[in-house]
């Protein structure tokens, strides 16, 4: 079976609107050696049929392979299929409403081989529906000891990218580890990447251009913007952190681990502020005892005290879950007022 030195792994879901301009911009990569590799996850708008015939007259044709779900099983299992049947020797994950640019594939790989990293991040724009754009760029860095990524992903709320896009990672780590996506549909990206710099001991960031993030109306990543939320998928956000915070157990060690833990109590309160902005469009009602029950620490009081990093930003977090259900509203309330979050 023919083996090549990059995978591009799209998993596909009734994107007939945009599938044309992101399958493109995989196949008009300036790298040579790479395979597409597409999850049909049970489309039913007629994306498959665009992509056959892109497909079918495209001199890549031979590099593209397709697998289909017979019912649409989400993206957590398309990703982890995409894990499991990739014959790149490096993964490369799209969404299939963005795009990437000419040279996105060739970029990375030079930093990969040149480091002999294990990942390599690169920058992105995003694109909002309104048409305005935001550049998240990483400044040019080399990351070559073990835990030096994950002290950098921490160090600050949003170190690195919360999708599982836009950077190239060893196939081999991902299997030998068994990194997978967990079985949820909102935020199993940044479940992953945030775990998943925990495991690299040689990462690359570039300044580089290489994605082009959209946002898109109802998507799942974007329900702050809608006039009626599900409570149901407001918890399964909840429910990734929650995941994140009972395998912090394995970090405590870790110089990184003060950080890691309060980079996850401030994702809660950014829960907690966007429930709480929005919550009479959230149904049904999210009380105040479960807005509470969110913010609970992952780590200890007496751990707390003995952090050497992040120490009195982690107690103020871990005594804001302790007080009573209606006073830890009222202040996540007024710090949302004051950093103008609600």
């Amino acid at each position: 079976m023919k083996k090549y030195d990059v995978t591009i792994g799209i998993p596909i879901y009734n994107s007939v609107d945009c599938i044309q301009a992101s399958l493109m911009s995989a196949l008009s990569q300036s790298y040579p050696s790479i395979e597409i590799l597409l999850v049909d996850d049970g489309c039913t708008d007629g994306t498959m049929d665009v992509v056959k015939q892109i497909v079918c007259n495209h001199e890549r044709e031979n590099d593209v392979r397709i697998v289909k779900h017979q019912t649409n099983m989400g993206v957590s299992a398309s990703r982890n299929q995409i894990i499991d049947e990739a014959l790149g020797e490096y993964l490369y994950f799209m969404d299939s409403d963005d795009t990437i640019t000419e040279n996105a594939i060739e970029l990375l790989m030079q930093s990969a081989r040149c480091y002999a990293a294990e990942v390599v991040f690169g920058s992105y724009e995003k694109i909002e529906t309104s048409g305005s754009k935001t550049v998240y760029q990483y400044p040019s860095l080399q990351l070559l000891k073990m835990g030096e990524l994950a002290s950098f992903a921490y160090r600050k709320y949003a170190g690195v990218q919360a999708s599982s896009c836009n950077f190239l990672v060893k196939t081999k780590l991902l299997r030998d580890n068994n990194l997978r996506f967990i079985d949820t549909d909102y935020w199993e990206d940044f479940v992953f990447t945030f775990d998943l710099v925990t495991y690299i001991s040689r990462a690359v960031l570039l300044p580089d251009i290489t994605y082009y993030y959209r946002c898109r109306e109802n998507s799942l990543s974007h329900y702050q913007h809608r006039d009626n939320i599900s409570k149901d998928e407001v918890m399964q956000n909840v429910k990734s952190i929650s995941y994140l915070k009972k395998n912090s157990s394995a970090y405590i060690n870790k110089g990184y681990f003060p950080n890691r833990c309060f980079n996850l109590v401030m994702t809660d309160f950014y829960i907690a502020c966007n429930i709480l902005k929005r919550r009479e469009s959230i149904l049904p009602f999210v009380s105040n005892n479960e807005i509470k029950a969110l913010m609970a620490h992952p780590a200890t009081w007496n751990q707390i005290c003995y952090f050497s990093q992040a120490r009195i930003k982690n107690m103020f977090m871990y005594m804001l879950s302790k007080l009573p259900a209606k006073l830890c509203v009222a202040t996540i309330w007024c710090l949302g007022k004051y950093k103008k979050l609600i």
